[in-house]
């Protein structure tokens, strides 16, 4: 009951044959290295070209993008090319042969250092090889990534939330004034 959770699409494959699946338990591990997570079921057909390839690109969502998302999420890539179903661009990828999502405001490009099986799903943790960010979303004064701006997609108990507004920044209730 950890809500509300990102509700991204994840990238898998390679320039051949590639796939979207959208993953709602996905999470940093630590900084430095840079290190995230995915949870997917086994019996997805993702989690096959993930195991064998090791590697895969998070695509934050964004509101215009939810339609695609939620899409992703209920068909499966051993029926449908997904690509070709939602209209989304397959981008090359940098340090990974599974494509970026053009359309998507933020891409995470990642090789798997372990999966661990922990029951219905398994966790792919991953070391973080190259961010792919949309130049509209960089601050020209800091060269930070305005996730605000981005208009990104939450998931929370079966439905989809686009982000909210901030309400403080951390350590805002300390700050000296």
């Amino acid at each position: 009951m950890i809500y509300p959770l990102p509700a991204v699409l994840v990238s898998c494959g390679n320039p051949e044959r590639s796939n979207l699946i959208t993953v709602a338990w996905c999470g940093t591990i630590c900084t430095n290295p840079a290190m995230c997570y995915i949870s997917v079921r086994p019996e997805r057909y993702s989690y096959s070209l993930i195991a064998r390839s090791m590697e895969f690109t998070i695509n934050l969502t964004t509101a215009e993008m939810a339609r695609a998302t939620d899409w992703c999420g209920v068909k499966s890539g051993r029926d449908f090319d997904k690509w070709a179903e939602t209209g989304l661009t397959p981008v090359k990828g940098v340090t990974v042969e599974c494509p970026a999502i053009e359309q998507s405001p933020l891409s995470i490009e990642c090789k798997v250092k372990s999966i661990m099986p922990l029951g219905s799903h398994h966790m792919f943790i991953a070391e973080v090889t190259n961010v792919l960010a949309d130049d509209r979303f960089i601050n020209p004064a800091t060269g930070a990534f305005d996730l605000g701006a981005a208009g990104l997609l939450n998931y929370s108990h079966g439905h989809y939330y686009e982000q909210g507004s901030p309400i403080g920044r951390f350590g805002w209730t300390v700050k000296k004034k």
